[in-house]
């Protein structure tokens, strides 16, 4: 699919022309998005060339706002450096050195894009000469025509986990482990290009295991295989695209195999990272202060699993249009179609403009539309407000009736960042609340719900929930970062067959109330889940963690015997995010 649209977009968009330029993303749950987002809140100012809503940020954007936009930026957009040290007149006396040591980690690891290529932190002893003559990078190849970089990905984590249920202990050791490589790169500076591939063992702890049951789904990966019995699940992790600007500066188009993220809290009611990755081709658009997004993606319906066999497939388009109507203030406007056509996309909704809803009814089609309405907000140097208003379906009369109709679907999501909070350098606190409500994200077409390979596309709950966040982030020395995180959400359970709208996977055509259907529908259950993470870096990309999460789930009544669970665990990653496990 991807490459059917792409062949349509570079006839429409006149392709014949020289392409200009190239970029490569920064991989979603790097350690550098936390920096960007730390530096331009903390600067008081929204940057007109990150966007950090929509995710991935292109690596050339991050240099260009550590060199030119942030508190660091150098004399003349030169570097004075020395090893993993910034030397500047201009650094301002409030700016923390964990932070300029950060920033020089981050210009290191993309120091392709630095001004004449510099900025890597060069290696004293390469491996035979060859092998890590940077710190970020295992092999490089950098000539005027072509940049290669090479990295292995290896993660090993042990775990132990104690169970309790109904007041019966048991206790059990848990490995996870990766092996693969990465690899990014550009041609005559016109294309670039990213792969990704990893082997994985996992044996997820009690919680995690028993999602993957219900929902036949790994978390974020596609297809997998465990043994009769067995809690190890195997599966393989490739991720791959290739990027060319059609407008040098200002028009990119991407097209491969990945995931995106919409949004600025921890969870997206929009667009999140939960789910697998998948087909996709997208359009970014960046000009004055507008970032706007086009993604046409191939996805997968819900399925039951079986012997190996080709699976159908669905299609989504989404449009996301980002502003930054002030200094400090940021809008967005959302909408996606879902939609199935046996075996190719309905060319209607490769139309970058108009409204979903016109085209909907020109094909008079009841295809899956969903609108939303974000904003991200710094009103004072170092507090961040943000929030999103996620809308499936609903009629203006019955939502001010205030009778609880069930078809009125939709989500509210409200959140706050305080860096170095109370004056304290470094102590990052966040809070996060989201709402949903039953039945948003599903489809009278059980097939063309809010869902990828079984998977949620936004919020890992799916519906029918109320949840609080609050996260902890601090980093008392150069390498450490302390992460504390504290979750409680209450959501509704569907019992005795009937659909309460907690299911996003269920036809909402078989609804069990028409009114009166409150935010927590059916039986409750209550979950709360707190965690601690210290990860400190051993060498460039390379870290050692150490942390643990309890978590209590129970329902109203004792319906089902509460569950508790406690998971001490240790282990070493380079070159991959740290797969959590503190996300239900």
């Amino acid at each position: 699919m991807a490459k059917k649209i792409l062949v349509i977009l570079s006839l429409a968009l006149g392709l014949t022309k020289p392409i200009f330029a190239q970029n490569t993303n920064l991989q979603l749950g790097e350690n550098e998005y936390y920096l960007l987002d730390r530096l331009e809140t903390k600067s008081g100012k929204l940057s007109d060339r990150l966007f950090l809503t929509g995710k991935p940020v292109s690596r050339k954007d991050l240099v260009d706002f550590l060199t030119n936009t942030s508190p660091i930026r150098m004399v003349e957009k030169h570097y004075t450096l020395d090893g993993e040290n910034l030397k500047s007149t201009i650094l301002p006396h409030e700016f923390d050195q964990i932070d300029a040591y950060n920033s020089r980690s981050a210009l290191s690891i993309n120091a392709e894009w630095t001004p004449h290529e510099e900025g890597a932190i060069k290696t004293k002893k390469p491996w035979l000469k060859t092998f890590y003559k940077t710190q970020a990078n295992f092999l490089e190849v950098n000539t005027k025509d072509f940049f290669l970089a090479v990295n292995p990905v290896i993660s090993a984590q042990y775990m132990r986990e104690q169970v309790t249920v109904g007041g019966t202990s048991t206790s059990q050791n848990l490995l996870a482990s990766s092996r693969g490589i990465e690899l990014r790169g550009r041609i005559a500076n016109k294309v670039g290009f990213y792969t990704y591939i990893t082997d994985n063992q996992e044996q997820p702890n009690s919680y995690v295991a028993n999602w993957i049951v219900k929902n036949q789904a790994v978390p974020g990966a596609d297809y997998f295989q465990n043994g009769t019995g067995s809690k190890t699940y195997d599966y393989m992790q490739a991720r791959g695209y290739i990027d060319f600007a059609v407008v040098k500066n200002y028009v990119n188009i991407t097209a491969g195999y990945d995931k995106n993220f919409i949004g600025d809290g921890v969870r997206s009611l929009f667009l999140s990272d939960f789910a697998a990755s998948s087909s996709f081709v997208k359009i970014n658009t960046k000009i004055w202060k507008l970032n706007y997004q086009n993604i046409y993606s191939e996805i997968i319906p819900p399925y039951n699993r079986g012997a190996d066999r080709q699976l159908p497939v669905k299609y989504s388009t989404t449009h996301f249009l980002s502003i930054n109507a002030t200094k400090w203030l940021n809008v967005g406007l959302f909408e996606n179609v879902i939609f199935q056509r046996g075996d190719h996309f309905s060319f209607g909704y490769l139309n970058p403009i108009i409204f979903f809803r016109a085209i909907e009814r020109g094909y008079g089609s009841p295809d899956n539309v969903n609108l939303g309405f974000s904003a991200k907000a710094i009103p004072v140097k170092n507090v961040q407000l943000y929030g999103q208003i996620f809308l499936d379906e609903f009629r203006s009369k019955e939502l001010f009736s205030n009778n609880k109709w069930w078809g009125n679907k939709y989500g509210i999501q409200i959140g706050a960042k305080y860096f170095d909070a109370f004056t304290i350098k470094n102590l990052d606190l966040q809070f996060e609340m989201n709402r949903v409500r039953p039945y948003a994200y599903s489809h009278s077409d059980s097939v063309t719900n809010y869902t990828h390979y079984n998977q949620p596309l936004a919020h890992p709950l799916g519906s029918g929930f109320i949840e609080m966040i609050g996260i902890v982030n601090y980093s008392p020395i150069k390498k450490l970062l302390l992460t504390g995180k504290l979750m409680y959400y209450e959501k509704g359970v569907d019992t005795g067959g009937l659909n309460y709208g907690n299911d996003i996977f269920r036809s909402y055509n078989t609804v069990a109330n028409q009114y009166g259907v409150k935010m927590i529908n059916g039986l409750s259950s209550q979950c709360m889940l707190a965690s601690f993470n210290g990860s400190y870096k051993i060498a460039e990309r390379l870290f050692f963690d150490l942390g643990f999460i309890y978590r209590t789930y129970k329902y109203d009544g004792n319906y089902y015997p509460e569950q508790k669970s406690l998971s001490i665990y240790s282990g070493i990653r380079l070159n991959i995010a740290r797969r959590a496990y503190d996300f239900m």
